[in-house]
């Protein structure tokens, strides 16, 4: 295993040249606690959290979610220790460094290497953040999943977050002749095939089969510097989340019916996370009338002088945030003022 790639795959490769000093090889990466982090100069809370994580991860022989299988594969026959080929509903990101050919001709190919790294430090530092999984760097281009290994209920929205903060920290780096870069990305979601294993030795990787992966790469090719362009079955799925623009139906190579496409252009105002996401759309509350009776005993307990706090808790999807709506559309008929305290992200 090269731990150089795993640190790389994490987003945190400014953490190589420590590591190398003091010769942490996959053998003993294993075996690193807190305090080694500490005297390895990981000062971040956070990044000593994620490097733990990712090295609990390794002892029970997984692979984190944030880690490519092209920058680290198994050695030689041998499996990767991901998940066997399966159907999954997945978002892919493509994103591409703009100008990177014009680049590469102005800077020595060393470099050229370094720009290429703070680059897909920074993307995959992004893509991490939201969860997401970096399944190959292509020189400037980068390919992830939001959806597999790790699926979340809200991976199309992930990935639209992951793109806007791709292209804000893009912008932040300068080449050594002082250029501005720029990423432009393109994001689909759809069904899938993922998982099999092609390839051999450093070329081995994890496949994916459907024609997602064509259109977020069709779509990056639409974009301009700094735009995040989707398709529009992922922004069926973010509700009124994001700020778009629509510039129409375009035709892409390879589809045979003008595609529908949508621009990023920045989150919106919307207060609430579950109005923005199901506006007026919503279906009748179902099977949840003993919870609403007992948040309405509550309430009438309010009215007889006694303070009262729920709290309400359940995996995401069950229909919590429903069930407040139902809550104060039935406090709504009464001279009730309410307060509502959002939490952010």
């Amino acid at each position: 295993m090269d731990v150089a790639a795993w640190l790389h795959g994490l987003g945190l490769g400014h953490y190589e040249q420590a590591f190398r000093a003091n010769d942490i090889d996959a053998e003993v990466l294993v075996d690193l606690t807190a305090e080694d982090l500490v005297g390895l100069g990981v000062t971040s809370i956070g990044h000593r959290r994620k490097l733990l994580a990712a090295i609990a991860a390794l002892r029970v022989g997984s692979v984190p979610a944030t880690t490519p299988s092209v920058e680290a594969p198994a050695a030689a026959g041998t499996a990767l220790p991901l998940p066997g080929a399966e159907r999954r509903q997945v978002t892919v990101m493509f994103v591409d460094l703009v100008g990177s050919t014009a680049l590469s001709a102005r800077l020595d190919p060393e470099e050229m290497r370094k720009v290429l790294r703070a680059y897909q430090d920074t993307v995959a530092g992004e893509i991490s953040r939201y969860e997401g999984h970096v399944a190959k760097f292509m020189g400037d281009g980068v390919l992830a999943y939001f959806g597999w290994p790790i699926a979340h209920e809200d991976d199309a929205e992930r990935a639209a977050r992951a793109g806007l903060a791709v292209t804000r920290s893009v912008v932040a780096l300068r080449s050594p002749d002082g250029q501005t870069l720029a990423a432009r990305i393109g994001i689909a979601t759809g069904l899938v095939v993922i998982g099999d294993l092609v390839g051999s030795g450093e070329a081995l990787e994890r496949d994916v089969i459907g024609e997602t992966p064509n259109l977020a790469a069709r779509l990056q090719a639409l974009a301009e510097p700094g735009q995040v362009v989707i398709a529009e079955s992922t922004y069926r799925l973010l509700g009124r989340l994001f700020d778009v623009e629509d510039p129409g139906r375009r035709r892409l190579a390879g589809f045979g019916e003008p595609l529908r496409v949508l621009r990023v252009l920045g989150q919106s105002a919307a207060e609430d996370r579950f109005e923005a996401l199901h506006g007026m759309g919503l279906v009748p509350l179902v099977g949840r009338e003993q919870e609403l009776a007992l948040l309405l005993d509550r309430w009438e307990r309010v009215g007889d002088g006694e303070g009262q706090v729920v709290l309400l808790s359940g995996e995401p999807g069950i229909g919590k945030s429903r069930l407040v709506r139902a809550l104060r559309e039935r406090l709504a008929r009464e001279t009730a003022r309410t307060r509502r305290w959002l939490c952010p992200g």
